[in-house]
């Protein structure tokens, strides 16, 4: 018999680690989904798409419909508002999280300055998953309530 085996071949006093999974890592460094257990974040993901864009490819529009979350897995984008350069985003940044959840109109336009890997989260999937799972709806609030309460010192300090 060989070391570690038992009678039946099987392995004993082995701990084997599963393989963590590059995409929930990312999602779980997203704040509104830190909080999620490692089973949620893969109920989350299991809605979600990688998407690539070319360079120059605008994600989004300022005005547009809302509707979409969108995290960069690789490259860097614009963010402009009103034609103008505001701010960059790259690796591990994100944008359209607000949309995700109320669908209102875009308040930027993103551009893409290199070539895109996204992860994209559509509202029309993520919403039935929120009455499907409260655990992830309950943990979503609370941190957008600390947010909203954040924004709130901020203004008033």
């Amino acid at each position: 018999m060989a070391a570690g085996h038992g009678p039946e071949g099987a392995w004993q006093g082995v701990c084997v680690v599963a393989r963590s999974d590059p995409l929930a890592e990312a999602l779980g460094q997203v704040d509104i989904f830190s909080e999620l257990s490692p089973k949620e974040l893969r109920t989350v993901l299991a809605t979600a798409r990688e998407m690539k864009v070319d360079e120059a490819a605008a994600v989004t529009s300022q005005g547009e419909k809302g509707g979409r979350f969108y995290l960069i897995l690789e490259g860097e984008v614009d963010v402009l508002i009103d034609g103008r350069s505001q701010n960059h985003l790259a690796v591990g940044e994100y944008f359209g999280e607000m949309s995700l959840l109320d669908g209102e109109p875009r308040s930027a336009t993103i551009v893409a300055l290199t070539p895109l890997r996204l992860l994209s989260l559509a509202s029309f999937n993520f919403r039935p998953l929120l009455r499907e799972y409260p655990s992830i709806a309950e943990k979503l609030l609370a941190t957008l309530s600390r947010r909203v309460r954040q924004a709130e010192r901020s203004v008033t300090c």
